[in-house]
């Protein structure tokens, strides 16, 4: 749950803020019930249920634009209730609410019902005793709306820059391991539940340790990327291509059979044959294959791709294997004495 709430900034912040709001207003709810204030205890009291119900589902879930969404509203309809019924006490927590509608939904939800609650604000003639503090009040929203939805906008900006920089390697441009990981659990939840069927194929450059040291890690890198690209090129629609680390690539393909996966592999196989060269001549990678099967964890099903990949460099390189596939007659006729990998 911890690493959740670390992961989501905005489902922390819905948390946070929920709970604490909850707690505040359950305190009032009693003081009001010991001082016989039933209809403002019934106002408070509901809310926190109101509240801590969106609060408990972000929690169990993980997902936090609905409940979000739902906690703005809450948020919203409850001030203005409480405006309506306690009178000009309760304006503080107007101001409140205007502020961390931006935290908890989208900008244009919160902006829409900041408007909507300062409109109805407008139409309760007991909160202001003279029209002066009409006008100071409607201002003080205002301001607090604009401020907070510039600080949102900002935020989100600068939440999306630093979520590239966190999913993206930096020399390839192709999402990282961190991203990797995320897709083949998605891939083995939906395999699990049969929806469908995805190919796990690992890449991996030939002698690559010999291209650096004799062309230096200029041309290393210039391999590795320029590997990246005709693998991205290759990719269909639905597929898709990370940078694992060094130079070993994963790529993700939904396929319905072993037969599909080995045709994918040979595809990108001979695409990279046919376009990948470096100062030394051509380069080659080997692959290794496996279909999603029953793993628990994706780990299970890397680890068939990875034992797939070593038969392949170790029956010469420049070749792929798929797990649990036997190879073709005429490669089986054809195969050479196997070399073993260093």
């Amino acid at each position: 749950m911890l690493k959740r709430l670390q992961r989501n900034s905005q489902l922390g912040i819905i948390v946070l803020l929920g709970l604490t709001t909850a707690f505040t207003l359950a305190l009032f709810a009693a003081y009001r019930a010991l001082h016989g204030q039933w209809a403002a205890a019934f106002v408070d009291s509901s809310i926190v249920v109101l509240i801590c119900a969106p609060v408990f589902h972000a929690m169990r879930t993980g997902n936090s634009a609905g409940p979000g969404a739902f906690m703005c509203i809450t948020n919203s309809l409850g001030c203005a209730v409480a405006c309506y019924v306690i009178g000009p006490a309760s304006l503080p927590w107007v101001y409140l609410v205007l502020m961390t509608n931006f935290f908890i939904a989208g900008s244009r939800q919160a902006l829409a019902f900041n408007v909507l609650l300062t409109f109805s604000l407008l139409l309760m003639p007991h909160m202001f005793a003279v029209p002066i503090d009409r006008i100071i009040a409607v201002a003080a929203a205002g301001l607090v709306t604009l401020f907070a939805y510039l600080f949102a906008l900002r935020v989100s900006s600068d939440h999306q820059v630093l979520e590239q920089l966190a999913s993206l390697d930096a020399l390839t441009g192709l999402p990282n391991r961190r991203m990797m990981e995320s897709a083949l659990e998605e891939a083995v939840a939906l395999q699990r539940i049969g929806k469908r069927n995805h190919g796990l194929l690992i890449a991996d450059i030939d002698h690559f340790k010999e291209v650096n040291d004799t062309h230096g890690h200029a041309a290393g890198d210039a391999a590795i990327a320029d590997l990246a690209a005709i693998l991205k090129f290759e990719m269909r629609r639905h597929d898709k291509v990370f940078r694992f680390g060094g130079e070993e690539f994963v790529v993700l393909l939904e396929v319905d059979s072993h037969e599909d996966l080995r045709a994918a592999g040979e595809r990108l196989r001979q695409a990279v044959r046919s376009a990948l060269r470096g100062p030394g001549g051509r380069i080659t990678i080997s692959l290794g294959g496996a279909m999603v099967g029953e793993e628990v964890r994706w780990q299970e099903w890397f680890s068939l791709a990875d034992g797939a990949l070593y038969q392949a460099k170790n029956k010469g390189r420049d070749s792929s294997v798929i797990a649990g596939l036997a190879a073709p007659d005429r490669e089986r006729e054809t195969q050479s004495a196997p070399e073993q990998v260093p």
